[in-house]
């Protein structure tokens, strides 16, 4: 007979990011107590979920719009600095030789 239970994992048993198929389980007592350290994990895109009298009541969750815009900022200094690295180097794109055969200069 399966327990009605979910079973408890280990506390190094690593979580998914995106909501978590087997989140890191935590007492709310405990929850309680750590929470600085808790949330420190989910800023590092960890989901917990936190159980009282071992049924799950929450989850503790990272920011998904928070880190899209991490993640776009990085596109954006990433493309920043692709831009900046060619226009030091003199190396021109294969769109940029196209459009000067088209505007009839010589490169």
């Amino acid at each position: 007979m399966k327990s009605r239970h979910p079973r408890k994992l280990a506390e190094n048993t690593p979580a998914f990011s995106r909501g978590g198929a087997n989140p890191r389980e935590i007492p709310a007592s405990e929850a309680k107590a750590r929470l600085s350290e808790l949330l420190d994990a989910v800023e590092r895109g960890e989901t917990i979920a936190i159980t009282r009298h071992g049924r799950r009541i929450a989850r503790l969750t990272p920011d998904a719009q928070h880190r899209l815009q991490e993640i776009k900022q990085a596109m954006e200094n990433i493309e920043a600095l692709r831009k900046e690295i060619r226009k030091r180097s003199g190396l021109i794109t294969a769109e940029e030789i196209v459009s000067s055969i088209h505007e009839g200069h010589k490169i």
